[in-house]
């Protein structure tokens, strides 16, 4: 996960980190099917083709990991500013990981991610990242990404959080989530103990991680803007959407 110079530090406390997947689990159970919705998109591309993908944020890897273990003659571009991160990354890749060139980069810095030289991508993934970046960061890694994927042929997919339409809307999206998010801990950890607590904790991570998602329609405005065509919502359900976008 890349997100502003504090959470990114954060995500390099080794306790965070190895807390990481459980809370994943707890707080967004949508992980493993917006996965593999990106996996069933990407397979415009023969499953045998020697691909090559670039994942932003890869956090733990665990949509690298679906991506390498569909594709199995693929390589990836890990990318993640959290070292301890990427250590954890590399132990859920086992032995995927012959495949896989790992970058600590911020990318807010396009520069870091995408290099001169690189040969042309079949595809740019991230999950559960993007939504930490300001729109101009995030209109300047779009841009950046669509540079480096084959013209026409290339997609740029991402699986991450987005608003609901207006205010009150959102509000009541949060609730949902909040009332998912205490049934599914079941009274073992105490952040989530009750709906105020979670509720709470919720708030708290995303001022931590320095949150700033946009509606869908946004996102996928940004997409169109910076040359993606088409730009489409692939799935959404209350605060998630998987898009997507060919260069």
């Amino acid at each position: 996960m890349t997100a502003p110079a504090d959470a990114v530090r954060a995500y390099d406390d080794e306790t965070l980190v190895r807390r990481y997947d459980a809370d994943m689990d707890v707080m967004h159970p949508n992980r493993s099917h917006m996965a593999r919705i990106a996996g069933d998109w990407l397979e415009s591309f023969p499953r045998e083709a020697p691909l090559r993908f670039v994942d932003l944020g890869t956090g733990t890897g665990y949509l690298a990991r679906t991506l390498l273990e569909r594709f199995p003659r693929s390589r990836l571009v890990a990318v993640d500013g959290a070292k301890a991160m990427i250590a954890l990354a590399r132990a859920r890749f086992g032995a995927l990981l012959e495949r896989v060139e790992f970058r600590t980069a911020d990318f807010r810095e396009p520069p870091a991610v995408f290099r001169p030289g690189d040969a042309p991508l079949d595809a740019v993934v991230s999950s559960f990242a993007l939504h930490h970046l300001a729109p101009a960061e995030k209109r300047a890694i779009l841009a950046a990404a669509r540079a480096a994927l084959r013209p026409g042929a290339g997609w740029f997919v991402n699986a991450d959080i987005v608003l609901a339409d207006g205010p009150a809307a959102d509000e009541r999206v949060q609730a949902i989530r909040v009332e998912g998010i205490v049934r599914r801990s079941a009274g073992r950890d105490p952040r989530f103990a009750d709906a105020a607590t979670a509720r709470a904790t919720v708030d708290e991570v995303a001022r931590r991680d320095g949150d700033q998602p946009l509606r869908l329609a946004d996102d996928l405005r940004l997409l169109a803007e910076t040359g993606f065509d088409p730009a489409t919502a692939l799935w959404v359900e209350y605060r998630e959407a998987v898009t997507a976008g060919r260069a």
